[in-house]
């Protein structure tokens, strides 16, 4: 199954929380896992942020920047292509969303993903009104 993950989810992978076990169960289901190119760097942005707030040490931050880079050595990441944009596009004119989470959709979409994985009630309404199947962390 081709399972895609917006970054409020799969940030539950990393860092202990509330729906990180449901997290964890569609990762084991995925056959394919399906990334944003910005998911990565999103990630990445947060957990910099645990580190300067002391919620994370240095070797603690390392050692997840690992956990995500060699789980996504085999993943699919979606570019920011045309298609992706434009399915974006779609998203924003019609439900209220923020830019990146439109480039989520669109990647989701644009991917062919049979999964939409996110802890994002406003994206969540918004990929099931763009036709995606979405499972709400």
């Amino acid at each position: 199954m081709r399972v895609f993950f917006d970054t409020s989810a799969f940030a539950k992978r990393y860092v202990e929380e509330a729906g990180s076990a449901q997290v964890l169960h569609w990762c084991d289901q995925a056959t394919t896992l399906v990334l944003s190119v910005i998911a990565v760097p999103e990630l990445v942005s947060a957990l910099c942020r645990l580190r300067r707030e002391g919620r994370l040490s240095v070797a603690q931050y390392a050692q997840l920047r690992d956990e995500l880079l060699a789980d996504i050595a085999d993943a699919l990441i979606c570019d920011t292509s045309p298609a992706v944009v434009g399915h974006a596009v779609r998203a924003l004119e019609a439900h209220p969303l923020r830019g990146m989470d439109a480039i989520h959709i669109g990647a989701a979409l644009q991917s062919g993903a049979q999964a939409f994985v996110t802890a994002d009630g406003r994206q969540a309404q918004a990929a099931r009104g763009m036709g995606l199947q979405v499972v709400q962390i």
